[in-house]
């Protein structure tokens, strides 16, 4: 009798079947249709020229990749056969993944340089000019690397009164780039900071692909404070480097490059000084000698005719003011009772108190005989009242 199979049990046979053929699997591929879920799991495919597979990599394994993975790019993965029952798809449950080779990576890092280009990360217009004389300074690196006692050393040595504020990183491994996001982030929140370096010692391509990434460069960016980077030698460059607004070869020169020289401060303000000391004996003297020619002038030696002489100007001056708004006022005066006049002239008032009337028949006016409508009601108005006619019927 032929076995009738539920959907169901023939997706759970597939699934036995399926995993318990294939063991672990070493798979080579091209990344396409890459999708982070707010999970922390990712989906993606992987394909070669003629054929492709689904793939899945659970938030906590992939903790331990290095770097993003992008569409195009090669990798190798190392995962087992599964198969997911409610669509009855099969795909590979991935352990491990890392890029083929140095080329892959590049590839990852040419990619990105050109989209965060054309978003305007890199434009020199939005570089934020690093401080002279920095008070507190941050540093973004990790607490136990070489890097952070180079660049404490050389700080130290220049710029000792400078304050200094660690905010510690991963600088390499699968979590760097996050802990290096968040830590220009804590360095933002404190406002007192004027100026920030992110730095590292030298490494491989992989080694510093924690400053490749995205969540790195736009970090960076987003950062109110001025970052100045100072990872790898001089021949590494990165991406944060790109974004920061100034880039140094290594991190000693970071510190060389957001501090004055303590040394060379003490003879600027030794020369400073000296300078403005000049400058003020001068001045002094120049002003010294103003005086004693004006304790010698004719204007100092008799100060009461002097006064005597401005007083009387001032006589003068107010007198011409005081005519000047008397003759303004009597013109306007003059002006408003012309005004006055011709509005009173104007008034029909007047005119009725000569023996004048004014007839109107529906509050019309009539001027002539022939306008004069003998059926309708008639109002004259005279000098000293109106009286109303009634119309012939």
């Amino acid at each position: 009798m032929t076995k009738i199979y539920t959907v169901s049990e023939l997706n759970q046979s597939i699934k036995f079947t399926l995993e318990s053929s294939y063991g672990w699997l070493d798979v080579e591929g091209e990344i396409s249709n890459f999708r982070p879920y707010s999970s922390g799991h990712w989906y993606f495919s992987l394909k070669d020229e003629t054929s492709q597979i689904s793939c899945v990599m659970w938030r906590g394994r992939n903790n331990y990749v290095f770097f993003t993975p992008q569409d195009g790019i090669k990798v190798r993965i190392k995962g087992k056969l599964s198969v997911y029952e409610t669509r009855g798809n099969y795909q590979i449950d991935v352990a491990a993944m890392k890029p083929l080779g140095i080329g892959e990576l590049q590839l990852a890092f040419e990619k990105l340089k050109e989209k965060l280009s054309r978003e305007g990360l890199f434009d020199e217009q939005c570089k934020k000019p690093i401080p002279k004389i920095p008070s507190t300074i941050g540093i973004v690196t990790s607490k136990d690397g070489a890097a952070l006692r180079d660049v404490i050393s050389t700080l130290r040595r220049r710029f000792p009164a400078a304050e200094l504020i660690l905010a510690h990183s991963s600088v390499q491994g699968a979590n760097a780039s996050s802990e290096i996001a968040d830590a220009i982030k804590t360095l933002n929140s404190y406002k007192k900071i004027d100026v920030i370096i992110i730095c590292r010692g030298g490494g491989s391509l992989e080694d510093l692909w924690a400053f490749n990434e995205e969540i790195t460069a736009r970090a960076i960016f987003k950062s109110k404070i001025p970052i100045v980077t100072g990872i790898g030698h001089e021949v590494d460059f990165t991406i944060a480097d790109y974004v920061a607004d100034l880039r140094s070869p290594t991190p000693t020169a970071a510190a060389e490059l957001v501090t004055p020289n303590v040394s060379g401060l003490i003879e600027y303000i030794e020369d400073f000084s000296y300078n403005n000391f000049e400058k003020i004996k001068n001045q002094i003297k120049f002003y010294s000698d103003s005086i004693r020619n004006i304790l010698k002038s004719y204007a100092f030696s008799l100060p009461e005719s002097l006064l005597r002489n401005k007083s009387q100007k001032l006589d003068f001056t107010a007198y011409r003011v005081q005519q000047s708004f008397s003759n303004y006022f009597q013109a306007t005066k003059s002006r408003i009772e012309r005004s006055m006049n011709v509005i009173k002239n104007a008034n029909p008032k007047r005119n009725l108190s000569r023996g004048y009337s004014i007839v109107r028949q529906h509050s019309k006016i009539i001027m002539r005989v022939k306008e004069l409508n003998k059926t309708l009601e008639t109002e004259i108005e005279f000098f000293d009242g109106r009286i109303k006619l009634d119309g012939e019927k």
